[in-house]
């Protein structure tokens, strides 16, 4: 019998190949890392070659750690930093240029040119989603006018647009099937949440051909052979990683959240089967949808630059040789001594949503240290996770209980104690870290009878630590106070 369901989890900086058994657990990790190309400010770019080589060498890598064969697992999820936006030839497989990150911002004017033509709450309304760089379908559109010939290639169908879940099944399939699921579908501005299929209106709107969209399936369920080392095996989970992880914390219930720390920072709330309007600049998207099922919707709101503020640290200041150094030089003062980082290095996200917006530090003293600095960096990650709590609360009209966490940077001990006391409520960190990547295997298990229920799923949820609010509650308000005002300050610096 089967003993593993291998999970694909393709990142913003690394590809990832995990096997894991029937209580969840990780049983071996495979993981490459590859390059990120910044050609001009604010642009972020990927090689969709090195995207997929990465992740098929994990592929092989894993196999060969847990001394497994392919007929030893039962199924495949695939999971996937979202938004990235491909364009590539169906002919040959062949990318027409590098990929466009979710983090880049060069489509801000077109944006804005969007918003003056007051097309921003019908967009809202369609997809659940605003108006920004962020999201694929104004990438999509700067491909179709930069690359050579590619609207007329796309409108006669020959080109094929994807985010990286459908280069990745594209490549696992020798070009048999060109497919995403509602999760990254509703990522791209050109997903209608009410019908559950691409907007005409939206695809009008930016100037898509339907010709180079996927077909939609099921993000659990859905019916595609992959070839893996010689072998056909079932795809049957399919997730953008923010919501393949809101899966993997048992998020099953109305009302339930979590937030990945990651490279940015992304909260989810489980609304249920009802896709929640904000009327605070949050975003509503697709949560999962199984097979013959009405699918779960959340709420979502997105900070662009988490735990990427540390590597900058390292790797931009010198001021760390390690990411994890960061946390003992932080916790060698008692607090930031009123420095505030706020590291709009691509803009701000949720609830803001301003493109020009730009890094900023403020309240340097001649006392201030390296040490403060990094302080306030780790510090930054929890304040713009607290402004995303907030206006989801005042969307949801119910409080939550806990949040549950996962990401790297959940191991710093100092930066989850600084979130718990901002919130007001625990923050509870689980046993298992590799929660994304558990996501999509759970998806694509459930499918397959690997596990029976939601139940069985959430049964396999324990908890490492729990870490409750104790800083006093009128502190808490002075230093969200501060933040807001620096926040102020870091506002449409790049306007020009």
């Amino acid at each position: 019998m089967p003993q593993f369901v291998l999970a694909l989890d393709q990142g913003t900086t690394s590809s990832r190949s995990i096997l894991f058994d029937h209580s969840g657990r990780p049983v071996a990790v495979a993981q490459r890392e590859f390059t990120q190309h910044f050609p001009h400010p604010g642009w972020v770019e990927h090689d969709p070659a090195e995207i997929w080589n990465s992740q098929a060498a994990t592929i092989d890598e894993v196999l060969v750690r847990a001394s497994a064969k392919p007929q030893d697992i039962a199924a495949v999820g695939i999971t996937n930093q979202r938004e990235t936006t491909l364009l590539w030839e169906r002919a040959s497989g062949r990318p027409l240029g590098r990929a466009i990150v979710w983090q880049d911002r060069r489509t801000a004017e077109h944006c804005a040119a969007l918003r003056a033509r007051g097309l921003e709450a019908d967009t809202a309304r369609r997809t659940g989603l605003l108006l920004d760089p962020y999201f694929s379908g104004t990438k999509l559109a700067w491909m179709l006018e930069h690359l050579p010939d590619a609207r007329r290639r796309a409108v006669r169908g020959e080109l094929a647009f994807g985010t990286v879940d459908s280069w990745l099944i594209w490549n696992l399939t020798a070009g048999r099937d060109h497919v995403t699921d509602p999760t990254n579908a509703s990522r791209t501005l050109l997903y209608d949440l009410q019908t559950g299929d691409w907007s005409e209106d939206m695809l009008q709107m930016l100037g898509i051909p339907r010709a180079c969209l996927p077909r939609i399936v099921p993000s659990c369920g859905s019916d595609i052979e992959l070839t893996i080392a010689g072998h056909s095996l079932p795809l049957t989970g399919i997730a953008g990683d923010q919501q393949a992880a809101l899966f993997g914390q048992a998020c099953f219930q109305p009302g339930m959240a979590k937030n990945t720390y990651g490279t940015g920072c992304f909260m989810l709330m489980n609304t249920g089967e009802v896709p929640l309007a904000s009327r605070n600049r949050l975003l509503t998207t697709l949560a999962w949808q199984r097979r013959d099922q009405a699918p779960q919707f959340a709420l979502e709101g997105s900070v662009f630059v988490g735990g990427a503020v540390v590597q900058w640290l390292r790797d931009g200041l010198g001021l760390i040789t390690r990411s994890a150094e960061v946390e003992t030089l932080a916790a060698s003062v008692p607090d930031s001594d009123g420095v505030y980082l706020v590291p709009a290095f691509t803009g701000l996200g949720s609830p803001h949503w301003d493109p020009h917006a730009r890094g900023t530090i403020v309240g340097l003293s001649r006392g201030s240290t390296r040490a403060h600095l990094a302080r306030a960096a780790l510090e930054s990650i929890a304040f713009q996770s607290a402004e995303l709590l907030a206006a989801m609360q005042q969307d949801a009209r119910q409080p939550l209980l806990e949040l549950r966490v996962d990401g790297g940077a959940t191991a710093n001990d100092l930066l989850m104690q600084f979130q718990a006391d901002l919130l007001g409520v625990p923050v509870v960190r689980p046993r298992v870290t590799e929660i994304t990547a558990l996501g999509a295997a759970y998806l694509a298990g459930l499918s397959t009878g690997f596990w029976e229920s939601e139940q069985d799923i959430a049964a396999n949820w324990q908890a490492e630590r729990r870490f409750e609010p104790q800083m006093p509650a009128q502190l808490v308000s002075v230093r969200r106070a501060e933040w807001a005002r620096a926040v102020e300050r870091a506002k449409g610096w790049a306007s020009n």
